[in-house]
């Protein structure tokens, strides 16, 4: 080669080099100027339980059905053959497979429309983001720019989790989740390698070959699917020829409408959060809600009720089901009854007595009298307007009679018993500017389903306040907080209460619980629990009328029972006697416990007063395991309780050597030979 003809062939390479320079600068400059369509299409709100299952969607705007959707939630014989299917080279190009679209340009260049394929999944991507067709040359064109450009500010994984989400599927369904769910009734990690070929088989012509509507074109494309995953080593021949023996779905099912009313409020309280992951278990909600529809079938056509069921371990709300049926207009069924504040009943007459355990002027065994009686104007009944005459402690809290439980309450004072019920963490209501009287333990008081389930789960607990808890990311082990009673009256009350008669035909052993009928048979109620679950019923009406000759034993407690065997195949024991827990007969009892007698007297000014520990003081023991408390004035002798528990009884000293339990509140009461008492509650460090 001579050096003219050299230079020629450097001249021709430079302008070519220059060229190919200029060309991609331009064509940098060309995509980088890409206006791009919105990246975050609307996305449908979802509520999904603890499994992450889902409990309640809500459409978008226009009604489609797009569920929020990531690919580590779908399987992988769904993402292999979507893959090996739609776009082989997905993970190695640019947004361009130029092979495949240098063949679709060119035919559609001599057709003058587009006849074949070519999009990669990043045009399809393009394409659903900016709603454009796809017949002509200039379309496809511009989905390759949007593709370029897409792929210079989103990771492969961002684009497939975008076509995850808004790829068609028929009618109102976008998004494998949502196809998922509307034709096999499951969440996409669990799709079979049939049904996800017909998932991938789907977009590319959604409504022709809708499997509601036309089977056998859906069965055939899926077929397709299934052989080009064999082409491409993604499924095995036997794998395939079984996979094409399953059959296509051929209906649409609904999505799931569980727990409407929690729904509806995580939704307006975060309304930009778009998956909303609760504690409630989709199980045991289905059937719970189920169950409750299933009994209110058949009575008063505004008959309504709630479910609730709570781990008393950790707080979290298992199941929270606020009507029969949201639907129902007749029942109001759009209003939540779990919130709604309501009479209690004699629900609250467990927590009496179990204050009244801990300030030692009681115990299960301790006779009580149930006779008239009158404080002031105010002369409680009975139920059944009977007398029983003398009776233990234990029958009166099990037969729910009334008058030793307000006697019970006289002694504790009705304002103990509300900030007891508000450090268990209820809200109990009572009319603007009145003050809590002996009414409230008959129901006198407004309380909603939430604030007993939050009662009686501190009893279940052995004492501790039990918080709710509805998020699952705020699901947590209970930190140590002040009790609501004591272990051992914790105790005492779990041990009264499993001894109710059940219902007819009920499992009784293992279950706690108790029934309550508010005034004028306004309200059913029945609670209880075992050794890890607190459920809570109650039945009534929306509108607050009465049900006349409706009881909670007979319309609340059943549907209890019935919970707890639907969702419980073995109940779980309740917890044991703590130690220090006096199991004695009556007549082993301390004296002044034998019978009861109401602490204090108007007009006596020798009542028994500790002058230490004082009352609210921190004490700090340096190591040592007791403390000597001192009483002064009251008749000796003197019996010494600490959290309930007797420690020194029948002592004629003005002094008790007092054993402490460990760091934390103690409760420390003092009777005298006359039944009078008074506590004071430290803090030991």
């Amino acid at each position: 080669m001579n050096a003219r003809a050299a230079r020629r062939r450097i001249l021709v390479w430079g302008s070519t080099t220059a060229v190919l320079i200029v060309s991609a600068v331009c064509w940098d400059g060309w995509v980088a100027r890409t206006q791009l369509p919105p990246l975050t299409p609307d996305v449908s709100v979802v509520v999904e339980a603890r499994s992450g299952k889902l409990l309640r969607g809500f459409t978008v705007a226009d009604g489609r059905w797009r569920l929020p959707v990531k690919t580590n939630e779908v399987s992988k014989p769904y993402l292999r053959q979507l893959i090996a299917f739609e776009d082989k080279r997905f993970y190695s190009h640019g947004g361009v497979d130029i092979l495949a679209a240098f063949r679709a340009i060119s035919q559609a260049v001599r057709n003058g429309e587009v006849v074949s394929g070519g999009s990669t999944l990043t045009m399809q991507v393009a394409r659903l983001l900016e709603d454009s067709g796809t017949g002509s040359w200039r379309g496809k064109i511009r989905q390759m720019r949007v593709a370029w450009a897409l792929e210079r500010v989103r990771t492969k994984d961002e684009i497939l989790e975008l076509y995850l989400r808004i790829a068609p599927f028929g009618g109102n369904i976008e998004g494998v989740r949502a196809a998922s769910l509307s034709y096999f009734r499951k969440e996409p990690i669990r799709l079979t390698e049939a049904e996800a070929a017909l998932l991938v088989a789907l977009p590319q012509s959604p409504e022709a070959r809708r499997p509601d509507r036309a089977p056998e074109r859906a069965k055939a494309a899926r077929d397709r699917v299934l052989a080009r995953g064999v082409e491409a080593g993604v499924l095995t021949r036997d794998g395939a020829t079984a996979a094409k023996r399953e059959a296509v779905p051929t209906q649409r099912y609904a999505f799931d409408f569980l727990a409407p009313h929690i729904s509806e409020r995580v939704m307006a309280a975060a309304p930009a959060v778009l998956r909303h992951r609760l504690t409630l278990d989709h199980e045991m909600q289905a059937k719970a809600e189920a169950l409750l529809a299933r009994h209110v079938q058949g009575r008063h056509a505004a008959l309504s009720g709630a479910i609730m069921v709570v781990d008393h371990h950790t707080g979290a709300v298992l199941v929270t089901a606020g009507s029969p049926d949201y639907l129902d207009a007749g029942r109001q069924g759009f209003v939540d009854m779990t919130r709604a504040v309501r009479s209690p009943g004699s629900t609250l007459k467990p927590l009496i007595y179990g204050l009244a355990f801990d300030a030692g002027f009681a115990h299960p065994e301790t006779i009580v009298t149930d006779g008239p009686i009158r404080f002031g104007p105010y002369a409680p009944q009975n139920f059944d307007n009977s007398f029983r005459g003398q009776v233990r402690v234990r029958e009166a809290l099990q037969l729910s009679l009334n008058i030793p439980a307000v006697t019970m309450l006289d002694a504790i004072e009705p304002s103990v018993l509300m900030a007891r019920m508000k450090r268990a963490g209820a809200s109990p209501k009572l009319p603007s500017g009145r003050a809590a009287g002996l009414a409230i333990a008959l129901g006198g008081v407004g309380l909603r389903l939430t604030d007993l389930m939050a009662i009686y789960a501190s009893l279940a607990r052995g004492g501790e306040a039990v918080p709710l808890v509805y998020d699952l990311s705020a699901e947590q082990d209970i930190a140590v907080r002040p009790p609501v009673i004591s272990r051992v009256a914790a105790w005492y009350v779990s041990d009264i209460l499993s001894g109710v008669t059940p219902p007819v035909g009920a499992v009784s052993e293992g279950v706690a619980y108790k029934t309550g009928t508010s005034y004028g048979h306004r309200d059913a109620w029945a609670i209880g629990f075992d050794g890890q679950h607190t459920i809570g019923v109650w039945l009534g009406r929306a509108d607050g009328a009465a049900m006349p000759g409706e009881l909670g034993a007979e319309l609340a407690a059943p549907v209890l029972f019935d919970v707890f065997a639907a969702i419980k195949p073995k109940l779980d024991p309740l917890m044991g006697p703590p130690d220090g827990a006096l199991t004695v007969t009556n007549a082993q009892l301390p004296t002044r416990l034998k019978v009861y007698r109401r602490p204090g007297s108007v007009g006596r000014t020798n009542l028994p007063e500790i002058t230490f520990p004082p009352d609210g003081a921190r004490l700090v023991l340096f190591g040592e395991d007791s403390l000597v408390a001192k009483v002064d004035r009251g008749v000796a002798p003197f019996t010494w309780l600490a959290n309930g528990v007797p420690v020194v009884v029948e002592s004629f000293e003005r002094q008790a050597d007092v054993k402490i339990p460990g760091p934390g509140f103690l409760s420390i009461s003092v009777i005298d030979a006359t039944g009078y008492s008074q506590a004071v509650r430290v803090i030991i460090d």
